[in-house]
């Protein structure tokens, strides 16, 4: 462990190479990316409830918790969730050992709409996807699934609204990927800091 957060005190040649931060940042924020290759590493078990564990302690409105992570790793659970994806999302994400889909509770404890249960699960997955990088795990959070037949294969409650299924697991080669993905599985960049922050107002 000692030895994967002092490598992280440190940007990654590829992530050096497609980000510059405008400001300095810690390099874990720089560090995290999406892959789509993941190894057939397994994941251990202590591993996986410690990502789940930090994703745990994310702020949330009344400290309500909302979230909800259903994850699969046996092969039985795992042919079931990769038969939820879309077909261009399960030519990569077949590969990670390691499924979870994120979902939040819409309601409170007494009944009532709890407004910000997406925003706060968005903050857990923050915090799952940091925590796994720290680890020297990768994750990618996938929007395209079968929501309807998620619901009704995984006994998830109308009340649970669902966001993503997040593969997890060791980053593999790209050689691994089609000629197509191998081309994107580089660091993404971000569009400048001034285009997405205001001080006062907004500008027209």
């Amino acid at each position: 462990m000692s030895e994967t957060i002092s490598a992280l005190q440190q940007l990654t040649a590829e992530v050096e190479i497609f980000r510059k931060p405008e400001f300095p940042v810690h390099p874990l924020f720089l560090n995290r990316w999406s892959p789509r290759s993941f190894s057939d590493q397994k994941v251990s078990d202590d591993d996986l409830h410690t990502i789940l564990e930090a994703a745990h302690w994310a702020p949330s409105s009344y400290n309500d918790q909302p979230w909800r992570f259903i994850f699969a790793k046996t092969d039985e659970q795992l042919a079931i969730f990769r038969g939820l994806l879309s077909e261009f999302n399960r030519m990569w994400a077949s590969s990670a050992p390691v499924l979870i889909l994120v979902a939040s509770d819409k309601l409170r404890e007494n009944g009532d709409p709890n407004a910000p249960h997406s925003f706060d699960s968005g903050a857990a997955w923050g915090y799952l996807a940091l925590q796994a990088k720290i680890l020297g795990l990768a994750t990618h959070a996938i929007g395209g699934f079968d929501k309807a037949e998620a619901r009704r294969l995984l006994n998830i409650p109308e009340q649970f609204e669902l966001h993503c299924v997040v593969a997890l697991g060791y980053q593999g080669g790209k050689e691994t990927l089609s000629a197509g993905l191998q081309e994107r599985e580089v660091p993404n960049t971000r569009r400048p800091l001034g285009e997405v922050i205001y001080e006062g107002k907004v500008n027209a």
